[in-house]
């Protein structure tokens, strides 16, 4: 049994880590009074999961809010404060663009954690939380959420992610863009017509938290050569032709065939057995 309190150690300032179950981190926005991002918030966020890749016992990740009502209001627009400098516009450009490059790193830091990352949304969750929905492998919905592409109603594209995964991740391209266009809020349910998520959880926070977390067992219980490898050859196969990937998927495997967890999976099912596999190793 892992202890419970074992991933307590990468929990930060605005972000809770605990282990509701063996080999499951469980990572929680806690800003109050709404989540709003701001950025120690963003940077922290990032800082998280990278550090989460480098445990060796983790096998799965819930990403959720702490508040019980909602899950981001997205960006915090009270202390956003943009780099600038000076009345020279391309020199502002080159320090606007690092800014907006970090930001997007500490997002996509979700993205490149070596384990699955489920994600539990819950009431309002709009703005920066669809980049970071979108940026998860897994995605859950409360029946009570509701979601929007908001950064058209303050003037800008959105530029941490949304609209760069979007487009691989949803099936119904048409609605995608009438979202992204207008900013107009919409439902759980219509979050599923679109592919956001792929179920809905009747009721608020604790029953679609309760759901990831039920998933994040499964996935848990496999092996966590052969989970890690699927998830980084999905992405690969997500930015590359199918010939590429299959390439790529033999040299991966040619290495990844030689692990002891699949001769321990085929002797515990002669067994009928369940298997039990070893942690990735020390630290990474």
């Amino acid at each position: 049994m892992v202890d419970t309190n074992s991933y307590n150690h990468l929990s930060g300032t605005y972000i809770k880590v605990s282990t509701p179950a063996p080999y499951v981190a469980l990572v929680e926005l806690s800003r109050n009074p709404v989540n709003a991002f701001h950025e120690p918030f963003w940077t922290e966020l990032g800082q998280v999961f990278d550090n989460i890749s480098k445990e060796p016992t983790v096998r799965a990740v819930v990403l959720a809010s702490a508040l019980p009502k909602l899950f981001s209001a997205g960006i915090d627009f009270s202390s956003l404060n943009l780099p600038a400098n000076g009345s020279d516009p391309a020199r502002s450009a080159f320090h606007l663009r690092n800014h907006i490059l970090g930001f997007q790193d500490c997002i996509s830091a979700i993205e490149r954690c070596r384990y699955p990352v489920i994600v539990a949304a819950h009431g309002v969750s709009y703005g920066l939380s669809i980049d970071i929905i979108s940026a998860c492998d897994v995605r859950y919905s409360a029946s009570n959420a509701v979601f929007s592409i908001k950064e058209v109603d303050v003037g800008l594209a959105a530029d941490i992610g949304t609209l760069a995964r979007l487009p691989k991740i949803v099936g119904n391209h048409s609605l995608m863009h009438e979202l992204a266009y207008t900013g107009r809020n919409f439902s759980a349910a219509e979050a599923e017509k679109l592919g956001l998520v792929s179920r809905v959880v009747e009721g608020g926070r604790n029953e679609v938290v309760a759901a990831a977390l039920e998933l994040a067992q499964q996935v848990a219980e496999k092996s966590p050569v052969a989970v890690a490898g699927t998830k980084h050859i999905l992405l690969h196969a997500r930015d590359h032709t199918v010939r590429e990937n299959l390439e790529y998927t033999a040299t991966w495997n040619s290495a990844m065939l030689q692990t002891q967890d699949l001769l321990d999976a085929v002797k515990a099912a002669q067994k009928k057995q369940k298997p039990k596999f070893q942690p990735l190793g020390s630290k990474l």
